[in-house]
């Protein structure tokens, strides 16, 4: 249903709507056969994932195929992340090659949908446990700085935009082994160990022993929703505290901690 979902606002407050199944035919873009089909297809694959979307009409999800030979295809498929996740990829890259595979039908219905996961998270998060929960992150975040004091080049904006850039590196063989002996030694995960590293260089640049840390996290934590598709990621917040000079294995242990 996900893939059928759009969003539209009633009143001050967005409503999922789910479509019914409809007959769909799967585009399809003859690139042709020439040399340099795969130079050509390049600009076509970066205008169709580029092209925006209207949350309220829909489609979240678009498929193309470009055809390079009677033979040889590219098959484009663009969701957009309100309705899916890093775990959603997973699920529909599995079933679509089961698809390939089988053909259809072949797949079983899954138990859940992810409108029963959105009300069930509706119908729990109120009166006490929502009290208990938010009881639960007062306390942990009670005097943590609203800010982390980078020395950036240039100064914080008076309002956060989403201009940024990405910066891609691979971390040597030799160093990545290194860093998974560190965590088998302190009984901790590869994430908490590079956490703990990714802690103290905020640490050294800003000056700051206390701050918090935001992480995603899959949040499917029952059984039947591990092949939903859907946004099931939340945002944690990890109060990190580096007071008192800790030692690597130090920090690694209150990492794991928290």
């Amino acid at each position: 249903e996900s893939l059928r979902t759009v969003f539209v606002s009633v009143g001050d407050r967005p409503l999922q709507v789910v479509s019914e199944p409809a007959a769909w035919t799967l585009p399809l873009t003859d690139i042709g056969s020439r040399a340099d089909a795969r130079e050509r297809l390049a600009p076509l694959l970066r205008e169709e994932a580029c092209r925006p979307f209207n949350l309220a009409r829909g489609p979240l999800f678009r498929a193309r195929l470009y055809r390079l030979a009677p033979d040889r295809h590219v098959l484009l498929l663009v969701m957009h992340h309100i309705i899916s996740d890093g775990w959603s990829m997973g699920i529909l890259a599995r079933e679509l090659g089961h698809l390939y595979r089988h053909g259809h039908p072949g797949l079983p219905a899954p138990p859940l949908q992810y409108r029963d996961y959105a009300r069930w998270q509706r119908e729990w998060l109120k009166d006490e446990a929502l009290e208990e929960l938010l009881a639960h992150w007062r306390s942990r975040l009670a005097g943590a700085p609203q800010v982390l004091s980078l020395p950036t080049d240039r100064p914080r904006p008076p309002v956060e935009s989403n201009r940024g850039a990405l910066y891609s590196f691979e971390l040597p063989l030799e160093l990545t082994e290194a860093l998974r002996a560190l965590g088998r030694r302190e009984g901790a995960t590869l994430f908490m160990t590079l956490l703990a590293g990714f802690a103290q260089l905020l640490a050294r640049y800003s000056g700051q022993h206390d701050f918090v840390v935001a992480t995603p996290v899959a949040n499917r934590n029952r059984p039947e929703l591990e092949d939903v598709i859907g946004c099931f990621v939340n945002i944690v917040l990890l109060r990190v505290d580096l007071s008192g000079a800790p030692s690597v294995s130090e920090l690694v242990a209150r990492l794991r901690e928290v």
